[in-house]
């Protein structure tokens, strides 16, 4: 969802993301911009949120906003507030180690075999999305950037045909924080990150094993360095 964060909200309803691949209902694609502005920071944690409100600024009707945030209550991501809306929970600096540590065990050598796996058709199928990453860097639209990231990382990961595996790791991302990508996207370094999803697939397509896992080494760590700053 291209969501209003600069300029007064559209009258129109944007276009919304599909993630993964998988054609959602509106509703399902209302939810996935809402965690994505929530991961990038843009929804702060304590901070109370009414469904008029963030339909106002997502250029959507408060209907599916608010049957998306319970959606979201459900995951844990928020609590519903009685007559005044939804909080966005906290999230500990011990529980953000524990879930890159483990997305770490799970995606570095997943992503390294696929370099010996993986089609490379399926590869290139990939490289659109890393250019959308590269483009919401460039624009500074953050929750475009989380957007296309998971649809890049968990489409990638599809590749090794372990649907249990997907999922794991995009419950991991949504519980995540990156709270310091607004501050690298307002310095203008952002593009760097961003670029390492193109580096990656190179890498891939190459077949070289030792360059896939330093980039997704770097790039993992970005989680709890770079992008994590608040």
């Amino acid at each position: 969802m291209a969501a209003q964060r600069t300029s007064a909200p559209s009258t129109a309803a944007p276009a919304l993301p599909i993630l993964g691949g998988k054609k959602s209902s509106y509703r399902e694609r209302v939810a996935d911009a809402l965690r994505a502005a929530l991961i990038a920071g843009e929804l702060r944690p304590g901070e109370v949120y009414s469904a008029p409100t963030l339909a106002a600024r997502f250029g959507v009707s408060a209907t599916p906003v608010r049957e998306a945030m319970l959606d979201l209550a459900k995951e844990g991501l928020v609590d519903t507030v009685p007559n005044k809306g939804f909080r966005v929970t906290a999230v500990s600096e011990k529980q953000l180690d524990e879930y890159t540590h483990i997305r770490a065990l799970i995606e570095i050598p997943t992503v390294v075999a696929l370099a010996r796996t993986a089609d490379p058709v399926s590869l290139e199928a990939l490289r659109p999305a890393a250019r959308e990453i590269v483009q919401a860097a460039v624009s500074a639209d953050l929750i475009a950037y989380v957007e296309a990231d998971t649809r890049f990382h968990l489409g990638l990961l599809a590749l090794a045909g372990n649907a249990h595996l997907v999922e794991v790791v995009g419950d991991l991302r949504k519980r995540s924080r990156l709270y310091g990508l607004t501050a690298l996207a307002e310095a203008g370094r952002l593009l760097a990150s961003a670029e390492e999803h193109l580096e990656l697939l190179d890498a891939l397509t190459a077949r070289d094993e030792k360059a896939v896992h330093e980039v997704m080494t770097r790039h993992i760590g970005h989680v709890r360095g770079l992008w994590a700053a608040r």
